[in-house]
């Protein structure tokens, strides 16, 4: 038996130098006729583009590219497909003014910071001055997304999961109420929403921790379309509307058609929430004071600010790139307009809109927000190791949305720990910033723990300038 083994490893050995030889005798051959073909390809191409004219050359893409992106192109096309308004995922992709141009500013002569065993209070308190304030245990909040209108009953689950988990909330969002959701979820907001559901039942109030009247996010407001197509199954029956009935969203929830009707419907709402905090969702605009007026006049207990870079699933690019403004500029108008107003410590300001990592959401708060307000960073989370189930013929997001055929692929445990993972490792490095400034409590934090590396964001801010 040796004397076989031995002979077919020599036999199979010899073959494979032969086959080796062959390869190198063909690459030998092979070559000079490559090169010339390559070569002559290439002479062809670079005469044409050194000779046509430039409205025949094909390099006048490289002007045009200087003008137009590969975006405007893509959405050019899809215009012109059919002739409708075209719909885009997950928010802007324009680069508004953030937090970049902030730096933290430690003491390290006059002030030490503090060992790694310092424990650092990051509970937070939402709606104080409600009845039932809301009390979480970390700063961060998972966003509002909805169900139907944007991700599926696994993706809501998951995110209810690892909400659990953290000890914080997850938001119904602007979808049907769907009841594995809250049973998933230990603390939850309900959105009182502008479409025909958005009211909610009183059974469906008595479960949440807290209401949340939506009126715009940072990337969509006023009257939106949902095909039916879109929206059938499990979510249109949840939704109460027919079988192949659109679901079209109103201007204010239901129960607001004018300005005067406000007074009355937060009178009912108050009624029905039984001491838990209501919150205002606003889109940021230049009318930022005026909104927050009158939210302070109707006794909003938090107010939700989504700035420009809120993102918002299948919203029109107008809406996206144009609409709003940046969640560095709201944050600093708000807290200083409910500060003038000498309400700043009865109304909880919870920021939305492009918070990305840990170091620009406790910038934030040390500018003034009580909790940071998350969506694309978990919603990106929840594929984390399940991206081979769709890649490279479908782009991850095809896991979580409601009208994908992929959905059901996602593994609910799986999704529910990367999302908590992640925003657990958030929290980390928030704690180890704040222990590094000497910081033991969010309430610690303040305008002077930052400074400004150019004037304008000083100027916007009221941060010290480092020059």
């Amino acid at each position: 038996m040796q004397i076989t083994i031995t002979s077919s490893f020599w036999l199979f050995l010899l073959l494979l130098i032969l086959a080796l030889q062959l390869f190198l005798v063909l690459i030998v051959l092979i070559k000079p006729v490559l090169r010339y073909i390559v070569g002559k390809q290439i002479s062809e191409a670079t005469s044409r583009v050194l000779s046509d004219k430039y409205t025949q050359n094909l390099m006048e893409v490289f002007p045009a590219g200087k003008r137009i992106s590969v975006l405007n192109i893509l959405e050019t096309g899809f215009r012109a497909e059919n002739g409708k308004i075209i719909t885009r995922p997950l928010g802007s992709p324009k680069k508004f003014p953030g937090f970049d141009n902030l730096m933290f500013s430690p003491q390290l002569m006059t002030k030490l910071s503090l060992p790694l065993s310092t424990p650092v209070n990051m509970q937070v308190t939402v709606g104080s001055k409600a009845q039932k304030p809301l009390v979480i245990n970390i700063p961060i909040m998972i966003g509002a997304m909805a169900y139907g209108i944007a991700l599926s009953e696994e993706a809501k689950i998951a995110l209810a999961q690892a909400a659990k988990r953290l000890q914080t909330t997850t938001c119904s969002g602007e979808g049907p109420f769907l009841p594995e959701e809250r049973a998933a979820a230990r603390k939850y907001v309900l959105q009182i929403c502008r479409w025909a559901w958005g009211a909610r039942s009183q059974k469906q109030i008595d479960s949440a921790d807290m209401l949340e009247v939506q009126m715009a996010q940072g990337a969509d407001m006023g009257t939106v379309t949902v095909e039916a197509v879109e929206f059938q199954g499990r979510a249109q029956e949840l939704s109460g509307l027919a079988p192949g009935e659109p679901a079209i969203s109103f201007p204010a929830p239901p129960g607001i058609q004018k300005q005067s009707d406000w007074p009355g419907f937060m009178k009912v709402l108050r009624k029905k929430a039984k001491g838990i905090p209501i919150a205002l969702k606003l889109m940021a605009t230049g009318h930022l004071e005026d909104d927050l007026a009158m939210a302070i006049d109707l006794g909003f207990d938090a107010i939700i600010i989504d700035g420009a870079q809120g993102g918002s699933h299948a919203s029109t690019p107008i809406k996206q790139d144009d609409f709003g403004i940046p969640t560095l500029n709201a944050l600093i108008i708000a807290e200083r307009f409910l500060r003038k107003q000498g309400v700043r410590d009865q109304i909880s300001l919870i920021m939305a809109g492009g918070f990305f990592t840990p170091g620009e959401c406790l910038k934030a708060i040390a500018l003034g927000a009580d909790a940071i307000y998350m969506a694309t960073v978990p919603l990106l989370s929840l594929t984390h190791r399940q991206v081979n189930k769709v890649i490279p013929w479908e782009p991850p997001t095809t896991l979580v949305f409601y009208d994908s055929p992929t959905k059901n692929k996602l593994d609910i445990n799986q999704a529910a720990t990367s999302v908590f993972n992640t925003i657990t490792s958030f929290v980390l490095e928030m704690e180890e910033g704040m222990r590094s400034l000497g910081k033991t409590s969010l309430k610690e934090l303040n305008p002077n723990d930052l400074v400004a590396l150019d004037s304008i964001t000083a100027e916007i801010t009221g941060v010290k300038r480092v020059y």
